[in-house]
């Protein structure tokens, strides 16, 4: 095996890792009756922030897992830019969280589950768009399956209550 193989297999465990604990965030937005997102900022091993959407809680539209967690984590480090850090996210992030993690300057963000209808990168590219001051590496599909099984069973369990 490969030098690089070695290290894709350890940012692979540390990405799986830290993509569970996004996950066990966005079965408390579940069990909350929100929609199950969940979010870890990480930045040198630490969690600088976690949390899960509370929009309806809150009855606030902004209160999405990701700007929670962005909150979070500029409290921990003292500062709005917030290099050096890694973002865990269940749901590709709609385009107002996608522009808040730019500004925020988040240098990487690891997805589970793609949303091709409302995804701030797969509707307008804005975490990776070339006329933006910052770019951002993106990885995706980490534990997919599991992050797309929540959200597709939330909404099933939703749409056959109404």
């Amino acid at each position: 095996m490969t030098g690089d193989a070695i290290q894709w297999l350890k940012t692979g465990d540390v990405d799986e890792r830290f993509m569970r604990m996004a996950l066990r965030q966005a079965r408390e937005a579940r069990e909350a009756g929100e929609v199950p997102v969940g979010a870890v900022i990480v930045r040198g091993g630490a969690v600088i922030g976690l949390a899960h959407n509370q929009t309806e809680r809150l009855k606030d539209p902004t209160a999405h897992a990701e700007l929670i967690a962005v909150t979070q984590a500029a409290g921990s480090v003292g500062d709005w830019r917030l290099t050096e850090t890694t973002l865990y996210v269940t749901k590709e992030p709609c385009p107002m969280c996608a522009g808040a993690l730019m500004l925020a300057r988040i240098p990487r963000v690891v997805l589970g589950a793609r949303d091709p209808r409302q995804g701030g990168q797969s509707v307008f590219g804005i975490l990776t768009h070339p006329g933006l001051n910052h770019r951002t590496e993106l990885v995706t599909g980490v534990l997919e399956d599991e992050c797309r099984e929540l959200l597709r069973s939330f909404f099933a369990a939703r749409r056959a209550n109404t």
